[in-house]
């Protein structure tokens, strides 16, 4: 099953959670209906655990720039830049699937877990930085986050990769201006 949650996870990511149907995906994935709702429960069963495998992948903007090391400010501005590396558009994809694959949803249970994993996501930046701005954490947290989701949403609207490295390059340097509290 995990070339199905692959392939799912490629699907609902360039088109979005409610363009994406049962009947698509069980052709996509070779197998019939029962066999779909056995392994899934549900769409939303299988949504979890793309959105799982996202995070666990080189996606994950923030582990894979906090594993580098460094300060806050150093980690910080490498998710930026991974977001400028990562967002625009790759194999007819752009943006990032946890912020952009249920955006406007009709389906309560895929805006609830995208709003989780958002929420897990923030909450780990926001303690991440309160090792050095604990004053400012929540603030901060709140600043990255607005940030992403401008530059998938500007990925998705078709920017580039060097409009987003300029872009990710500033908000390096504001980033430390806000830490400070200029």
């Amino acid at each position: 099953m995990n070339q199905a949650v692959e392939t799912a996870m490629k699907l609902f990511h360039a088109r979005g959670y409610d363009a994406v149907g049962v009947a698509e995906l069980v052709a996509a994935f070779g197998i019939t209906p029962p066999s779909f709702y056995a392994a899934f429960g549900n769409k939303a069963g299988l949504f979890a655990r793309v959105l799982e495998r996202y995070g666990d992948s080189d996606a994950n903007l923030f582990a894979h720039a906090r594993a580098k090391g460094g300060s806050v400010a150093a980690v910080i501005t490498r998710v930026f830049l991974r977001a400028a590396e990562l967002y625009p558009e790759c194999d007819g994809v752009a943006g990032c699937l946890v912020l952009d694959g249920a955006r406007n949803s009709t389906d309560p249970d895929a805006r609830a877990l995208t709003a989780t994993a958002k929420h897990g996501a923030r909450a780990e930046l926001r303690d991440f930085i309160a090792a050095e701005y604990p004053q400012r954490a929540d603030a901060l947290a709140g600043f990255v986050t607005i940030a992403l989701a401008g530059m998938s949403a500007a990925a998705r609207d078709g920017a580039d990769r060097a409009s987003l490295d300029a872009f990710a390059d500033s908000m390096g340097r504001a980033f430390r201006r806000e830490a400070k509290g200029a």
